[in-house]
Order: C-alpha cells, then sequence, then structure tokens
C-alpha cells in the first residue's frame, strides 16, 4: 500500500512529506528532530519540526491511529483542551518495502509540560493541589461533553500555566469514547482509574527520590476524587428556591460564572402549588472568562490568566475620562478594551525580552507582572508603575526563574 497522508489542513501533507517516513520513529536523525520532554507512554513518540510547527508524532498501528486522531477531532469540536489533531501517516514501508507501523500526528502544545519534567526539581505540595485542580478540571468538562477517557493519568497529560494556576490538556485519547450522556457508572469508572494511576505515578517518583517528602502518594491519589466530586456536585446540582426569589438563580449562576462556567441552557419548573422554583442547569459550558476576554480584547488565553486579564482592564477602564457605564455617550467597552490591548498590554509585554520569556506566552508575563507590581506596591506603599516594575522584574525576577522555565518553540 502507498504512503497516504490524512490531514486536516491543506499545508500539512506538503510540510510532513518531507520527513522519513521511510525510517523507524526510534531511529529519525537528530537534524529533524526537536529536543523537547517527553512524558511516558507505551508508543514510540517524537517531537519533530515540519516547516514552522513543531509536531507530536506517535507511532502506533492503523486502527487505533485512525481512531484516535477522529476523537481528537471530535474533542477539538467540543472545545475540549486536548493536543490538536493534525495527521495521520499510512502505508508505511522501509528502505526494504518492510511494513512499518502508522503515525499519529498532532501540534505541539507551546509552553506546556508532562508532568515528569515538572519534578527535576521537587515540586512543593501547594503546586501539586494545583495540578490536581487543573486535572480534576479537565476530567469534568470530558464529562459533561459525554468523553469516557478510560486511562486518566497524569502521564496522558501536558500542563500550561496559568495565572499562577495550571491548565491541564489531554494528549492522549486512544482509550476514550464519546457518547451522548455518561453515565454515574462510566463517571466513577474514569475516576477509579485516575486515582489508581495518579497514586501508582506519584510512587513512582517517590521511589526516585523526585517527590517532597510530606506528599502521600495514596493520598494526592484520593484527592483528585474529592476535587471532582466536589466540582460535578456545583455544575450539576439542582435547586429549590422560594417562588419570587429570582435573584437566587441569578446568584447561583454568577456563581458558575465564577467558577470559570457558563450556563448555555437550564430548566425551570414552578411547584404545582406555587411556593417553590426548580432550577437545573442543563447544559454548563467552560470558558467563561476566556469567551468574554475574546469577544472584548480578540485576545485568546487560558481561563485563570482570561479572569486575571479582565480584572485589570476593569481597574483601567475606571481610569478613563471616556468610561462612562450606562451612558451612551460614553465609549463603549469594547473600544476601551482595545485601547488597552494596544497602549497597555502589548508595549507592557513587549518590554520583556523575548528570550527571557521561556515557555510564558504573553498573557502569562503579563499576569505575572501584575503579581510583580503588587509584591512591590506592598513593599513600599504606594502604587508603582508598570514601567518601574518591568525593570525591576527583568532585573531581579526573570534571570532566577529562567532555570527553571523550558525553551519556547513557537509563539
Amino acid at each position: 500500500m502507498a504512503l497516504q497522508i490524512s490531514a486536516t489542513n491543506p499545508e500539512h501533507p506538503a510540510l510532513l512529506l518531507e520527513l522519513p517516513w521511510d525510517v523507524p520513529l526510534e531511529e529519525w536523525p537528530q537534524d529533524v528532530l526537536v529536543p523537547l520532554p517527553r512524558g511516558i507512554s507505551r508508543h514510540v513518540v517524537r517531537y519533530a519540526r515540519a516547516g514552522d510547527e513543531v509536531i507530536a508524532v506517535k507511532e502506533l498501528a492503523e486502527r487505533p491511529a485512525l481512531r484516535e486522531y477522529e476523537l481528537l477531532r471530535d474533542l477539538d469540536r467540543l472545545g475540549i483542551p486536548a493536543v490538536d489533531p493534525l495527521a495521520v501517516v499510512t502505508g508505511r514501508t522501509d528502505a526494504g518495502n518492510g511494513p512499518l507501523e502508522s503515525v499519529l500526528v498532532t501540534r505541539h502544545l507551546g509552553g506546556s509540560q508532562p508532568y515528569r519534567s515538572m519534578f527535576e526539581t521537587t515540586m512543593r505540595p501547594a503546586t501539586m493541589h494545583r495540578l490536581m485542580d487543573a486535572l480534576a478540571v479537565l476530567l469534568v468538562r470530558l464529562h459533561l461533553a459525554g468523553f469516557a477517557w478510560g486511562d486518566c493519568s497524569l502521564s496522558n497529560t501536558l500542563f500550561r500555566r496559568d495565572a499562577g494556576a495550571y491548565a491541564a490538556y489531554l494528549v492522549d485519547a486512544e482509550t476514550g469514547d464519546l457518547h451522548p450522556q455518561l453515565s454515574e457508572g462510566q463517571r466513577d469508572y474514569d475516576l477509579d482509574l485516575a486515582r489508581v494511576n495518579i497514586s501508582g505515578e506519584l510512587l513512582d517518583l517517590e521511589a526516585s527520590g523526585a517527590l517532597h517528602p510530606s506528599v502521600d502518594p495514596i493520598e494526592f491519589g484520593t484527592e483528585i476524587c474529592a476535587r471532582y466530586r466536589s466540582l460535578w456536585q456545583e455544575l450539576t446540582r439542582t435547586s429549590v428556591y422560594p417562588a419570587g426569589k429570582y435573584h437566587y438563580i441569578e446568584r447561583r449562576i454568577r456563581r458558575l460564572n465564577d467558577l470559570g462556567f457558563d450556563v448555555a441552557e437550564m430548566q425551570i419548573e414552578h411547584a404545582a402549588n406555587g411556593d417553590t422554583v426548580t432550577f437545573v442547569p442543563k447544559v454548563v459550558d467552560a470558558g467563561h472568562h476566556q469567551r468574554q476576554l475574546l469577544r472584548l480584547t480578540g485576545l485568546d488565553t487560558e481561563e485563570n490568566q482570561a479572569r486575571r486579564l479582565l480584572n485589570d482592564l476593569e481597574s483601567w477602564m475606571a481610569t478613563q475620562d471616556d468610561y462612562a457605564p450606562g451612558d451612551p455617550l460614553g465609549a463603549r467597552p469594547e473600544v476601551l478594551a482595545h485601547r488597552w490591548v494596544r497602549d497597555v498590554f502589548r508595549p507592557t509585554v513587549r518590554a520583556v525580552p523575548l528570550e527571557l520569556r521561556g515557555s510564558m506566552d504573553p498573557a502569562e508575563i503579563y499576569h505575572e507582572l501584575l503579581e510583580h507590581r503588587w509584591y512591590l506596591s506592598e513593599r513600599v506603599q504606594h502604587d508603582i508603575g508598570l514601567d518601574a516594575v518591568v525593570e525591576d522584574y527583568i532585573t531581579n525576577i526573570l534571570p532566577k526563574a529562567r532555570e527553571t522555565l523550558q525553551p519556547t518553540t513557537s509563539d
């Protein structure tokens, strides 16, 4: 069978044809590979360069490769954080015309890290709690979309910085399955697998001496269950309110917004006696602050980054002479937001040299600068301008942080 490339974009086959598909992946020459940290995988995985893009190439049998490719495309359509599928390459043969396994090609997630590279220096328990939070949010989002993962683990997840927290992305969808809706048993099965897998991975780190001595691997494995159930309950529970107390419903929706979720569809029922109102969120979509920031500014960020940037944007708007909420003569929020991007956000980020940023994207850099401004202002007990903050950040903070940051591979 001839070499075939099934791709999501017409440009990708032309770029991918230049790669050595007639060579087993573990033998690919160094000149096409990109030295990035890799997680543990049951398959051979390599990072390579195709044109201006860095891609992840995973070798596996044809049927699971095609299935995972379609599942990742489904997750992309559903807006679930997962690696971006680019292509499946089948019909590979070596120089002697012997068959080689097919490969799945995904786009490298810029600024991301596998969990093992994050433990190269001993990770504090507080940081590990944030990883569990991120993984719990990812698992809840998958289950809300009807996706049973089948192998939730740290190894099958990539993590990106998100305004002092982390955002988790699914990497391996090979064992997954998409349904219209998951049963409680399917969700519990996924959750139990996550508990066992995470405890095992942390026990492995403990045996290698890479785990903080205060961390109990079994307790942290159990923690993912508690965090998941708490979030699932808040997102899906039925609320019964006294009739006429409609602001209770608004308060519930605001609480979900604060968690980063929008109520896209709801069910409201009045009791037959008229004494109570029952409220049930029917469709809950993640990314409340992301969508709000994107609509106002065009900036596409992680959820916590968006929340932080929106707070700064609102504070800045209040200082503008033409800011007049509710006044038809005042500037529209979108106009002010784009002015903030032009006059504040972009110049501030650009003041930090590109070579010093490591894997941090512009939104994370801006968050770091806001944190540093708060720290400096607290120390001197008055507000510090962003120009002074940038100068101090470059001089005193980045040099210490650079050794823990992975080099960036794409914008």
